[in-house]
């Protein structure tokens, strides 16, 4: 594999400039940025210009990681040129039921010969665990999906997914690697700890949650916060939900996207599941730094034949709210396990697409560091 990498800063760029080209004509160029610098700046539109046979992908973030370094207000590019490696590139709109438009995704691709598929999502039109569920369901068995949910900040407003070259809103898009020399590993682990009481979940529709232990669950919710409620949905972020639906698994973590006072709701990036069991969760530095350090050993692949040349990290926003300045310190942590001959790219999400480990089916994640790591042998 070929790489090279490079970062541009909002405050240097000027829209309309031209882009720069690499030492060589890359396969697959990964644009993760700042919404609006993102959708405004022409860069992943010139990138395709100049190079018509490369797939130039990518979304808005809340948060771009360029090696081990964290920044807002830029654009993380990457640029990969694979030596074995046949890829393919599909995308569909977001508007429809998330399931649905997983399943159609995966349709567009061929299945012979594929080894894993990396997906990029609009952060707030998809219901995250449908869409996985979807994806699943016709995903060949030997297969698994690795991904993202685009950010905006902390805004909640908009998330852009770039659609080869053209930067959309309410788009899912994918890339599929093909052939026996890719080599492919992945992990995701979060840090958080819970507390207080858990509660049952009494009432809820898809992932909006109405009620827990039949009283109103943003009433709870915000009982918990303080302070804190009077800045949600952003300060959500510092306080996720763990939900357990069944005791012989690992809970999944649920962090919110929007409130609804009137109704007394929280809409989630995930389901979350009537009859299910929750308790909110807390974080220290310590241990987000720790679940990264841990994610990245998953992700390791013991046996093969070359160390992980290039590494996808996607950490969701409320880590980077709790790490605050200490934020590169996870990505530097990732960096000590992989090596100095990894790339690492990536942003801070809206959640995470990744199974926990090797040998389990992919699940929608928050507050997590989830890695993917790529290599030729």
């Amino acid at each position: 594999m070929n790489i090279e990498q490079k970062t541009i800063l909002f405050s240097e760029y000027k829209v309309g400039n031209s882009v720069d080209s690499f030492g060589f004509v890359p396969d697959l160029v990964l644009i993760f940025g700042e919404s609006k610098f993102l959708n405004e700046s022409g860069i992943p539109a010139a990138y395709k210009d100049l190079y018509k046979d490369c797939i130039v992908t990518g979304c808005s973030t809340s948060g771009e990681i360029y090696d081990q370094t964290v920044s807002d207000n830029s654009l993380s590019i990457t640029a990969i040129k694979f030596e074995k490696t046949r890829l393919e590139f599909h995308s569909v709109s977001a508007s429809t039921n998330s399931e649905n438009a997983g399943h159609e995704l995966v349709k567009k691709f061929s299945a012979e010969g594929m080894r894993h598929l990396f997906l990029l999502s609009d952060g707030l039109k998809v219901n995250g665990s449908d869409l996985v569920e979807g994806i699943l369901k016709v995903l060949p068995n030997d297969v698994n999906v690795t991904g993202g949910l685009a950010g905006d900040g902390a805004d909640f407003k908009i998330t852009y997914v770039v659609d080869d070259g053209k930067v959309e809103t309410g788009v899912i898009s994918a890339v599929a690697f093909y052939g026996e020399s890719i080599e492919v590993g992945y992990g995701s682990l979060g840090g958080w700890t819970s507390f207080g009481i858990e509660r049952s979940v009494t009432r809820s529709e898809g992932n909006i949650l109405y009620e827990l232990d039949s009283l109103p669950a943003l009433e709870i919710y915000k009982s918990y916060l303080g302070d804190q409620a009077d800045k949600l949905p952003a300060s959500g972020l510092l306080f996720p939900l763990s939900l357990r639906t069944d005791p012989e698994k690992e809970p999944v973590v649920r962090t919110i996207l929007a409130i609804d006072d009137e109704a007394q709701s929280m809409t989630f990036a995930g389901d979350i599941q009537e009859g299910a069991y929750v308790k909110l969760m807390k974080a220290n530095v310590d241990g987000l730094i720790d679940g990264a350090e841990g994610a990245a050993k998953v992700s390791y692949v013991k046996g093969t034949t070359s160390p992980p040349e290039c590494a996808i990290l996607i950490s969701c926003v409320g880590r980077k709210l709790v790490l605050k300045q200490l934020v590169e310190e996870e990505v530097e942590a990732v960096k000590e396990v992989l090596g100095e001959q990894c790339y690492l790219t990536g942003f801070y999400s809206y959640g995470e697409l990744a199974p926990f480990q090797q040998g389990t089916a992919c699940e929608l994640h928050n507050q997590t560091m989830t890695i993917t790591t790529f290599s030729e042998k």
